[in-house]
């Protein structure tokens, strides 16, 4: 009977409709121990069961967190896909997510998934399910997760990002109907002292009720004492009035991290050291203190009974049956080594080594809560001191996966330096430098950075030296470091004696001296895109340093490799990086059409995974993007906001990008001197936004800019300065903008042919900038039919890329020539930015699928959109996209 929950009763129900109508959703239903989600769930599970839909579920068990996604598996086994190591074979929570929902989404009835306890699913588990639960549109599914109020339940919530309905306690009138209902005849004194101590929680009317009725107000516990702990011990007086044999299953049970009575029965056996059957279970069924389903799966009626089980054995009573469950599911060694652990007394060595590798085992698999408790066990039973310190370092940095940077801190204070091999005194000075330093210290503590790799490398332990140089590149860029500072860190690499093809190494190297070393960087990179083998985080490397020494063309394609493995694989956080640098790249490029869709997807993943640096990059190239359009008003309040966050942060080399936001949308709207005084900053070394590789991808605007204000004599002693810099290290971007910059300064046709005449194929942009300008020069040369073969390619091109008002420039000087061309009419832009995504991979031939599989979201929503897209685009079909997403001649 629920009594008091009319409200949440109608809010669900209203979502199961919808799941009925496609168009499904999700809730969490939050709230203290016991107070009636499981209930909720259980009535909502039953009307779900009456209007025809399929009811699966899956409870989060505490005794399972540490297995990597054990949860996922047993809702994946339920609905059907079966595999003796399906939990080994998920290697991505979030890949894992979508091929759920795809199954979901396959049943032949809508579907609701019932996830009770949910903050007690092991990380993996509860990534892949709220993953999926935010994806839940066009889709027959409803997904109610229920969770436990806390401090840790309100980091994940707010991380998830789903509705939330609150259960709060029962009012005084329906508190009494609960417990009129279920223990009728109560003196009123006894009555009202069952009330006032269970407090509107329904759990504690009905269990402290059947108390008061059983054995009168002496057996109720003081009200001083927490409601769980009474409730907790009611459930444990319960389990005493059982046979021995029973009581052994359930608390052999309450440790086991599966659900499966033979398991629980086997193991049972060698904790009780006497046979014990499926049978002895029965008085536990009789008095529902636990459930067994078709399938022999046990489960507790109460997360609470299982507590109390765990709170009223000993410790070394709990030993041994940890000692028991490892011996009957030896064919677990995951499973098995946990049960192991929580049978030791004390240290032991070899047991922390196979933690250890079972926590690297499960970071491999993006396990990172896993990888950090077994880590953290590893630790308790080392006897090892300076291995102990080297798991504390590994925990910590498990810990900083997470977003738990708290706890890295806690983990790492407790690392004894004196204990420590030497270079693991090297890591650890360099994770105290990551995560208790606060702000952004720049280059001042870059040559300590340096040190410690080399440290690293002295000692033997070369993965870690690079890995760590690897880390620091993209930092060390950002950072404008002095000439002695760059020379320091290349000798640290070239010391690291890596093979001279490695590609890491090429492009780190490529980020740590873009002038000193960008010539031979660029040269092996032209090499290295030849080959088929690079894996997607070598692609990403490749990318960045490409984009970082000017060589955008490669870095497009770089980034573009990885994008389509990294999708592939599932790995949700290393995809919105690698959008975010694609947004940069394509931003720089000029076109503003990919640039637009990959910062916005890349905004919303990096959200999604908790990278906030990440989410600001991609939001300043939305804004660069907008720019490129525009959109000046939105590209506006992009810098604004970006500025805000990097002077409060200290990272003011990264102003650059504001100011070229600023730059880019002052010429998008028509006013050239407050653009070139935007981007001059970017060029000033006496200037915070001073960026000595952005110039290499700015100066074309900065050029533009200086030749429509009249700031020649500016743009010229700029143009020496770069000159000797383009010669040394061949930037790709820098030299195209060169020559831009000199035909504008020269005015001479030879010039601007010159400039034309080089291979501009990978350079959409500059191409048609040289040719609007070379047009507009030959009409005031009064050469007005030279002019226009230019203007209007300028202006085909310029509209292909998104770049509204450079095109809509070229026009005007089309007309002025005494040709008119017409703006053409963009069906996209009537589309979302999803839209357009979702339209565009359409008209290249993907499935609906394939779409989905690219996008992570599920089959019915691609379909969904499209239908939405193609009244939009005024078509009636598949077929007629690609003629609708092309732009007209």
């Amino acid at each position: 009977m629920l009594v008091g929950r009319d409200v949440q009763i109608a809010s669900v129900t209203a979502l199961l409709e919808a799941a009925g109508a496609q168009a499904g959703g999700a809730v969490v239903l939050r709230g203290e121990a016991g107070i009636g989600k499981t209930a909720l769930v259980a009535h909502v599970s039953a009307l779900a069961a009456e209007h025809g839909m399929r009811v699966v579920g899956v409870s989060g068990v505490q005794a399972e967190v540490h297995i990597p996604y054990a949860g996922l598996h047993r809702l994946l086994w339920s609905l059907g896909r079966r595999g003796p190591a399906l939990a080994v074979e998920i290697e991505s929570p979030y890949r894992t997510a979508m091929d759920l929902l795809d199954l979901l989404g396959a049943q032949v009835d809508p579907v609701l998934v019932a996830v009770e306890d949910a903050h007690w699913l092991d990380r993996g588990s509860w990534e892949a399910l709220t993953f999926a639960a935010r994806r839940i549109g066009a889709d027959p599914v409803a997904m109610v997760l229920t969770v436990r109020d806390g401090e840790d339940v309100d980091l994940l919530l707010a991380q998830a990002g789903l509705p939330e309905l609150r259960l709060e306690p029962l009012l005084p009138a329906d508190a009494g109907a609960l417990l009129e209902s279920v223990a009728p005849g109560l003196s009123p004194p006894l009555r009202e002292r069952v009330l006032e101590q269970s407090a509107g929680n329904p759990l504690g009317l009905v269990e402290l009720g059947g108390v008061a009725v059983r054995s009168g107000g002496a057996a109720l516990l003081p009200s001083w004492l927490p409601l769980t702990t009474r409730v907790e011990r009611t459930f444990a007086a319960l389990v005493a009035e059982l046979p021995a044999a029973t009581r052994s299953l359930l608390l052999v049970a309450a440790l086991d991290d599966g659900d499966a009575l033979d398991e629980i029965v086997a193991a049972c056996c060698r904790f009780a050291g006497r046979p014990v059957t499926v049978e002895d279970v029965e008085p536990a069924v009789t008095t529902r203190l636990v459930q067994v389903d078709d399938t022999y799966r046990l489960r507790f009626r109460h997360p609470l009974l299982r507590s109390a089980l765990y709170q009223s054995a000993g410790a070394a009573q709990r030993r041994r049956v940890h000692a028991a469950l490892a011996e009957a599911v030896g064919a677990d060694p995951d499973r098995r080594v946990w049960h192991r652990a929580g049978a030791a007394a004390g240290p032991d060595e070899a047991l922390a080594r196979e933690l250890t590798e079972t926590a690297t085992r499960a970071g491999h698999r993006q396990a990172a809560g896993v990888a950090l408790a077994a880590f953290q066990r590893a630790v308790q039973l080392s006897e090892d001191p300076s291995e102990r310190g080297r798991r504390l370092l590994a925990a910590a940095e498990a810990a900083a996966e997470l977003g738990d940077i708290a706890a890295a801190r806690t983990l790492l204070d407790d690392v004894a330096d004196h204990r420590l091999r030497p270079a693991d005194q090297a890591w650890l000075s360099y994770l105290r430098e990551q995560f208790f330093i606060t702000g952004w210290s720049g280059t001042a503590r870059l040559m300590v950075y340096a040190e410690l790799i080399d440290a690293l490398r002295r000692d033997g332990d070369r993965r870690r030296a690079m890995d760590a140089l690897i880390a620091m590149s993209l930092r060390f860029y950002w950072s404008n470091p002095p000439a002695a500072t760059i020379q320091a860190y290349l000798t640290v690499a070239d010391d690291i004696d890596a093979p001279k093809d490695d590609p890491r190494m090429i492009a780190t190297v490529g980020l740590i001296a873009p002038v000193e070393r960008g010539a031979v960087t660029l040269e092996r990179m032209t090499e290295l895109r030849a080959r088929f083998d690079l894996s997607p985080t070598e692609q990403q490397l490749l990318g960045l340093s490409a984009s970082g020494t000017g060589a955008l063309h490669l870095s497009a394609q770089f980034f573009g490799a990885a994008v389509a493995g990294v999708r592939a694989q599932g790995r949700v956080g290393v995809l919105a990086q690698l959008l975010a640098s694609q947004a940069f790249t394509a931003a720089y490029l000029g076109d503003a059409r990919t640039a637009r869709p990959a910062a916005t997807e890349a905004a919303a993943l990096a959200a999604e995974t908790g990278q906030p640096a990440w989410a600001l990059t991609a939001a300043l190239m939305l804004g660069h993007a907008e720019a490129l359009a525009g959109d000046t008003v939105a590209a506006r309040e992009a810098a604004d906001r970006g500025e805000s966050i990097l002077l409060s942060s200290g990272r003011l080399p990264m102003l650059a990008l504001v100011q070229a936001i600023r730059g880019v949308a002052a010429l998008a709207g028509g006013r050239p001197a407050d653009a070139f005084r935007q981007l001059y900053r970017i060029f000033d070394p006496d200037d915070v936004a001073y960026h000595p590789y952005l110039r290499f991808v700015t100066f074309g605007h900065l050029a533009e800019a200086a030749a429509w204000c009249g700031e020649e004599d500016a743009l010229r002693a700029t143009s020496a300065r770069l000159a000797p810099i383009a010669r040394e290290c061949g930037s790709p971007a820098l030299v195209v903008a060169l020559r831009y910059a000199d035909a504008m300064l020269a005015g001479e046709a030879q010039r601007f042919e010159t400039a034309l005449a080089a291979d501009l194929s990978e350079w959409p942009f500059e191409r048609a900038r040289l040719e609007r300008a070379y047009g507009a020069w030959l009409r005031r040369q009064r050469r007005a039919a030279e002019s226009r073969p230019l203007l209007r390619s300028a202006a085909a091109t310029f509209d292909a890329i998104g770049a509204v008002p450079w095109a809509e420039r070229a026009r005007a000087e089309l007309r002025a020539s005494g040709e008119s061309l017409r703006r053409p009419v963009d069906a996209a832009y009537a589309l979302t930015v999803q839209e357009q995504q979702i339209a565009r991979l359409a008209a290249e031939g993907l499935s609906n699928k394939e779409i989905a599989e690219r996008l992570f979201l599920s089959p019915r929503t691609i379909t969904t959109h499209l239908y939405r897209i193609f009244p939009k685009l005024g078509i009636k079909s598949r077929r007629e996209l690609t003629r609708a997403m092309s732009m007209p001649p």
